[in-house]
């Protein structure tokens, strides 16, 4: 579908401080008229007007209409665009109606059915008006091509991979009516909408949903979606997706010049707006999430400077920098979200968590402090049982302190980055068997040379130095046989251990088999059993705080030990989640599903492998209820035991085991006490490699902000 070339459609017109309205369907009407109709759909769902939703709406086609039909005298660019923002709000609201949105507010069914003929017939009427003056609705065209376009913009800088909102705006376009497109965009948008696995999963409750992206939520609210896990490498690619950020970062420093003037002085400041002018779009559209859960989810997670992941005061002072300008900023924003919405609700608090890096001793200090304040943290560049369970306790302790002021606790994080151990440990034991074979070969610089060009690695000769990405997000140079087979070894070029290219190797070095069908045997109980390490983790975790049997434990544990009642014990624990992430196929999400404590965050490109495993393979997934209960082969953990790594990631520390035998944890003896302690979590091979490529890509985007920033001096 083609569209005009240059409305002002990134153009809104300042708002005033104080909503000028008297009631909530002139106000959406009036937002959509000035280019905010998102905000104006979501201030509808003022819980204590559900039982008139219905009406609301109806209340809302009548003033559009006649909004539409005025705009008939404007110029072409006015009425283009406003008719355009028009349908977009209609188009807003109806997708709330049919949402998880619609469950979350509590609006009666009968409502919703109504609300949503009452808008699919005002779309239509609008439509057949515009044709009755033009040959097609030109207004409603493009606001289809709009949406679509922004749906397409999810991963798009990456050519290599499709984002699941990409995969469904492709299929929405096929069957658009050419003379109809806002009418057809709807009833193909719902349909795509409730047909989708993650919405069936979050109708059913299976599970808390995030978003590991910086852009594309407001569908993914649609579904269920109700967090926003996002780090330097994130924010990085939102602005390579949609380069019109660019413009809205410039716009911001024309109105803060103190952030031009000190450039060189205080060039984090620049990354730090950059980072929040992609993430407060977010957290606009979780609010009403937020809202209407009581801050048990709505929440994105802002990753504090890696540069000072390990420095306590500066990390709080990034912290409450980020957390006042957010307070600031959606005080304005809630003026008009809450207008009309219940009195005692807090206007301005931030649904905003911090990504506290579990890189060193220092996240458990920082994190405990945060959580005291009232400021949930996301514990993250974490792989490991003990790390996580350190740091789950020092939110515990935090949050007790808030709890017994009469803080209200929000929805916090503790971040399992499976698929990044996985890679890890993938990269570790492939690193091991061709070191291995190397001491077997009698050429075994040639050898490993052929291994490294059959594999896809760069400029691998014999007897040069290499210098090749790892798949980490960064390059390293290898001169030594042993930093070869280490690079050779990494997750950019072995993706599973069962490789043909790896096999023949071993084969020819004679390791581990005879023939190539033992050795690829070898390599696939290996794969098998790494492939489920991730879960092992997450499972172990969940099951040592949340469980049916250990859940109670704690709530005893917390009123004994911290003097707090019950019920004060009960917020503390059931607002905090373990957050599986960095997935890398569907079995990462399948498989860790629960209805409390879990949220599972999803990479754009993941989640559609997700609901392509539900949709072409006919899963059932009501068989996937409390996945992360469910029992493993005994063999994948005797596997992964023989790998030091894992023992490290999988076991407890003695000090942690002491702790859970007090609270009366069952079995804590066969858990083992081999695992990470707090000075041990800086040099744990998943860290190293995961900050390294966190803190160069924090540093590239800060430079590329530096560079943005004189082009506006």
């Amino acid at each position: 579908m083609s569209s005009p070339k240059s409305p002002p459609f990134l153009y809104r017109e300042e708002l005033p401080t104080v909503p000028p309205t008297h009631d909530h369907s002139s106000l959406a009407v009036y937002l959509a008229l000035k280019g905010y109709p998102e905000l104006g759909a979501d201030n509808i769902l003022n819980p204590a007007t559900i039982g008139e939703y219905s009406r609301i709406v109806g209340q809302v086609c009548r003033q559009a209409h006649l909004e539409f039909l005025r705009l008939e005298s404007a110029s072409s660019e006015e009425k283009l665009a406003k008719r355009a923002w028009i349908y977009q709000l209609l188009i807003e609201i109806a997708l709330n109606t049919a949402g998880l949105e619609a469950d979350w507010a509590k609006i009666p069914e009968k409502e919703r059915v109504k609300a949503l003929s009452f808008i699919r017939e005002e779309v239509s009427s609008l439509e057949k008006e515009e044709r009755s003056k033009v040959a097609e609705p030109v207004s409603a065209k493009y606001i289809v091509d709009h949406i679509l376009g922004d749906m397409k913009k999810v991963m798009s800088s990456n050519p290599k991979t499709k984002s699941m909102l990409a995969w469904m705006a492709e299929k929405i376009e096929k069957k658009i009516d050419p003379a109809f497109p806002a009418s057809s965009f709807l009833f193909e948008a719902v349909r795509e909408l409730q047909a989708n696995a993650y919405y069936k999963m979050s109708k059913l409750g299976l599970c808390r949903f995030g978003n590991d992206y910086a852009l594309g939520l407001r569908w993914l609210r649609h579904m269920g979606f109700v967090q926003v896990s996002t780090n330097p490498v994130l924010a990085a690619e939102a602005y390579k997706d949609d380069p019109s950020l660019w413009d809205r970062f410039k716009d911001y420093l024309k109105k803060h010049p103190e952030l031009v003037e000190n450039i060189e002085k205080d060039p984090d400041a620049l990354a730090m707006a950059a980072t929040l002018i992609a993430l407060w779009p977010n957290m606009e559209v979780l609010r009403p999430a937020a809202y209407l859960l009581d801050f048990q989810d709505g929440m994105v997670s802002y990753q504090l400077n890696p540069n000072v992941a390990d420095d306590v005061e500066g990390s709080l002072r990034d912290a409450m920098r980020i957390y006042q300008l957010s307070e600031d900023y959606f005080r304005r924003y809630d003026a008009y979200l809450l207008w009309g919405w219940p009195s005692h609700l807090e206007r301005g608090r931030p649904n905003i968590v911090f990504k506290v890096a579990g890189s060193s001793e220092a996240s458990i200090e920082i994190t405990r402090r945060l959580e005291s304040l009232g400021i949930g943290t996301n514990n993250t560049v974490t792989f490991t049982v003990s790390q996580e369970v350190q740091l789950i306790l020092a939110k515990i302790e935090g949050r007790t302190e808030a709890v017994k002021r009469g803080v209200r606790l929000t929805k916090v994080y503790e971040t399992n980055m499976g698929g990044r151990l996985e890679a890890h440990l993938r990269e570790a034991k492939a690193a091991e068997l061709i070191l291995e074979a190397l001491r077997r070969l009698e050429q075994p610089e040639q050898a490993l040379a052929e291994l490294a060009k059959r594999l896809g690695v760069p400029g691998a000769e014999p007897g040069k130095t290499w210098r090749a990405p790892t798949g980490w997000g960064y390059s390293v140079e290898a001169s030594s046989l042993e930093e070869k087979a280490y690079l050779t070894a990494s997750q950019a070029y072995i993706r599973t251990l069962a490789s043909e290219a790896l096999a023949d190797f071993l084969l020819k070095a004679g390791t581990h088999g005879k023939t190539l069908e033992e050795v690829m045997a070898y390599l696939k109980r290996y794969e098998e059993a790494i492939s489920l390490a991730g879960t092992l983790v997450a499972q172990r975790v969940w099951w040592i705080f949340f469980s049916d049997e250990n859940y109670p434990k704690w709530i005893s544990y917390l009123v004994k030990n911290y003097s707090i009642n019950p019920t004060q014990a009960e917020q503390v624990l059931r607002g905090i989640d373990v957050l599986p992430a960095s997935k890398r196929k569907p079995s990462d999400t399948y498989l860790t599903l629960a209805r409390r404590n879990m949220t599972n965050t999803e990479f754009p490109n993941h989640q559609l492998n997700v609901h392509l495993e539900y949709a072409e393979k006919g899963l059932r997934l009501e068989d996937y209820d409390w996945s992360i209960t469910r029992k493993h082969s005994p063999e994948v953990l005797e596997t992964l035991l023989t790998i030091e790594d894992f023992r490290k990631a999988y076991e407890l520390t003695p000090e942690l085991a002491k702790t859970l035998k007090e609270v009366g944890i069952y079995g804590v003896e066969e858990m083992g006490t081999g695992g990470l302690k707090p000075n041990e979590w800086a040099s744990f091979g998943s860290r190293t490699k995961t900050m390294k490529g966190f803190t160069e890509a924090y540093n590239a985007f800060r430079e590329e902000c530096i560079r943005k920033a004189r082009e506006i001096l």
